[in-house]
């Protein structure tokens, strides 16, 4: 090999190891599974999760994966899906993931379909997953209906649940799951929760306060989203 043949040689693979460098990292070093985003209900806050988040951290979930949000529950539906959609583009920033899976307690479900629904949440939400959803209304609202705009739309007939469940109500490509209660003394009735197309699972009397607490609940949900 003449001398001018091993320098080009040696040029070459400097060139090659330089672009091996350069390139993205290996799939392999992709998150294994989607980090999680919790929202709470009516009269609430992210520390209703926190048996929940408890319960994801000694299945190995580390904490970087699970967030827990708090919002203005009094506030409209459609405001507070606003406020997710932009909470979820920053839980993926942050993680470097490309969907979560969105789960949910109450009320949390009006303003997460809403999201989903009519701000392109779809395309960001891999699982969904309703616990004790307002899905339909109730008719318990009627209690605070006059004090607070979100009440006012968890009605049963209500003009925000007529259009948030007008034509489809599991859009997208999402997989969708519902957890109720047979005896939940908030949701008038208690299949008010039930989503078409949806996978529905009725886990017996669990009350509307227990159900994103329970453990039982919340190995179905866990293996629901694995």
């Amino acid at each position: 090999m003449t001398r001018r043949t091993r320098t080009a040689g040696t040029v070459f693979a400097a060139v090659l190891a330089s672009l091996l460098l350069s390139l993205p990292a290996s799939p392999a070093h992709a998150a294994a599974r989607n980090p999680v985003v919790f929202v709470h209900g009516l009269s609430s806050s992210s520390s209703s999760w926190d048996d929940w988040t408890a319960d994801f951290k000694a299945d190995g979930y580390a904490g970087s994966e699970l967030f827990a949000w708090s919002y203005d529950w009094g506030k409209s539906n459609v405001t507070t899906a606003q406020q997710l959609s932009t909470k979820i583009q920053s839980v993926l920033s942050q993680t470097g993931a490309s969907k979560v899976d969105l789960v949910v307690h109450s009320m949390g479900a009006l303003n997460s379909r809403y999201y989903l629904k009519n701000l392109g949440g779809t395309a960001y939400v891999d699982d969904f997953v309703s616990t004790a959803g307002t899905n339909h209304g109730t008719t318990t609202a009627g209690w605070c209906g006059w004090i607070y705009t979100s009440c006012a739309e968890m009605y049963t007939g209500s003009s925000f649940l007529s259009s948030l469940n007008s034509g489809d109500e599991t859009p997208g490509s999402v997989s969708y799951a519902s957890y109720w209660s047979n005896c939940d003394e908030a949701l008038t009735p208690d299949t008010t929760a039930i989503l078409s197309g949806a996978t529905n699972v009725e886990v017996g009397c669990v009350s509307h306060t227990d159900m994103n607490n329970d453990h039982g609940v919340y190995e179905q949900v866990r293996d629901f989203i694995a």
